[in-house]
């Protein structure tokens, strides 16, 4: 099952206000938060990164929020999807959910209620899904949240388990300092300091102890990347 304290949750809304309230209570409830304001860039970030749920504005500039939908599906992106509209008219509703989405949920509504129901959607996506990432002989469980290369345990940190998580689950991509900060720190900018290499640094001895293939690289003057061991 998806740890709900871990759930990361993508929120398609493209008013800004609202977009920043709601990701605001969510983190407040111990949900990790990406924004997208527009059909284009939600359908980008979901390709480079997986989420426990999406809760999908319908009224979205340019690609509404329903052609999302389908896209998603049609890639075989099985992340549960959540609809929200002011509208809230049936034949809307059972299009949404004829076109792919596991929920939805009428505007304005109440927090506890979008909380209660992506925790649900958590659970069930949580039943669908492989709990264990593997790139090459390093493995991550995200339920008992263990570390393994080949066979040896790693013992890791919070947020080392968090980096780590992100790296394998872009296995071969290259991750952003940026990037990092907003997925493992939840930070909106740059800080200023050396937190991230510092725990690349970290992590990389984690893994690659005793190993003569390197799996963790960094990317000079664009950001990490985990891949197979050449």
């Amino acid at each position: 099952m998806t740890s709900i304290r871990c759930m990361r949750v993508l929120v398609v809304e493209d008013q800004k206000r609202t977009a920043s309230f709601i990701r605001k209570a969510l983190l407040a409830e111990g949900f990790a938060v990406d924004v997208a304001e527009d059909g284009e860039t939600a359908l980008e970030l979901t390709g480079a990164t997986t989420f426990d749920a999406i809760v999908l504005d319908i009224m979205l500039p340019g690609r509404d929020g329903l052609s999302v939908l389908r896209l998603l599906r049609e890639r075989r992106i099985s992340t549960p999807v959540l609809l929200l509209s002011a509208r809230g008219e049936t034949n809307e509703r059972v299009e949404g959910l004829n076109a792919g989405a596991d929920d939805y949920l009428p505007k304005p509504f109440v927090l506890e209620e979008l909380f209660a129901r992506l925790r649900a959607l958590g659970r069930r996506g949580g039943e669908q899904a492989s709990s264990v990432l593997r790139v090459a002989d390093l493995t991550l469980d995200t339920v008992s949240r263990t570390a393994r290369r080949s066979g040896r345990l790693i013992e890791l940190s919070a947020r080392e388990f968090r980096l780590l998580e992100l790296l394998m689950r872009t296995p071969g991509r290259v991750c952003s300092r940026m990037m990092i900060l907003e997925k493992v720190w939840d930070y909106g900018f740059d800080p200023g300091t050396n937190v991230v290499e510092v725990y690349v640094s970290r992590l990389r001895d984690k893994i690659d102890e005793g190993k003569a293939s390197k799996m963790l690289h960094t990317v000079r003057g664009v950001g990490y990347v985990l891949k197979e061991a050449q």
